[in-house]
């Protein structure tokens, strides 16, 4: 309801109007606020209850750059450990499907979403030979920040005339990246790391300029302005 716009931000979170609405008890409800919470959606209120949380662009910008800037950090230690070589197949497979994927000239919203599944399971792979349970563990945290994942915007401009040409540029920071892993270029997978979530926030900004706000859940959200210091 909150993605679908049902539930505006700011809006107040009335739980017995959403038991009558759902037709579930009121525990499973209070479970489901908490959660919310926790995964960035709502904000509890001092006087007790919970409303819609809305999100600077700003905030969306910084939860994308400390992605870039974990990510980086698990590539360099991938590269500088020597990444399992099995591993570093399946993250080839992988790429070779985005490739095979790309190679329509025009892709239809199936195509997109097979795309969203590749690169998330490729950016997974990345993690998984850093080998660092740690840092693993906050990029995934950040990850799952709204919007902020590998793909958070990806959807969102499935529409523009430049949408294939944003993911071909994506591809090959993938190789390069990769490259640079199976090279044990450190410092340079860590560089492009960084860069490549400069992508997501091109779209960021795309997304809340764009005339006709784009169909992208919880796109609402977004307030295009800074918080205030």
């Amino acid at each position: 309801m909150i993605l679908a716009g049902e539930l505006v931000g700011g809006a107040r979170i009335a739980e017995l109007t959403l038991v009558e609405k759902l037709g579930v008890s009121r525990t499973p409800i209070r479970a489901a606020l908490v959660r919310l919470e926790q995964e960035g959606l709502l904000v509890a209120l001092r006087g007790g209850g919970f409303a819609v949380k809305t999100f600077a662009e700003q905030d969306v910008s910084e939860a994308i750059e400390l992605r870039g800037c974990l990510e980086g950090m698990l590539a360099r230690l991938a590269a500088e450990r020597g990444a399992d070589a099995d591993l570093l197949q399946q993250a080839r497979a992988q790429l070779s499907a985005i490739d095979a994927l790309l190679q329509t000239p025009a892709l239809d919203d199936d195509a997109f979403t097979h795309y969203v599944e590749l690169n998330a399971q490729f950016h997974r792979l990345l993690m998984d030979m850093a080998g660092s349970t740690v840092i693993r563990m906050e990029a995934e945290r950040v990850a799952a920040l709204p919007f902020a994942s590998p793909s958070g915007f990806v959807l969102a401009q499935a529409t523009s005339p430049q949408a294939r040409d944003m993911l071909i540029v994506a591809q090959d920071q993938h190789w390069q990246v990769l490259a640079a892993i199976a090279q044990r270029e450190g410092a340079r997978a860590e560089s492009l790391m960084r860069e490549h979530s400069r992508l997501a926030q091109r779209n960021l900004v795309a997304t809340v300029t764009a005339k006709v706000p784009p169909e992208l859940p919880g796109v609402q959200l977004i307030q295009r302005r800074t918080r205030a210091c």
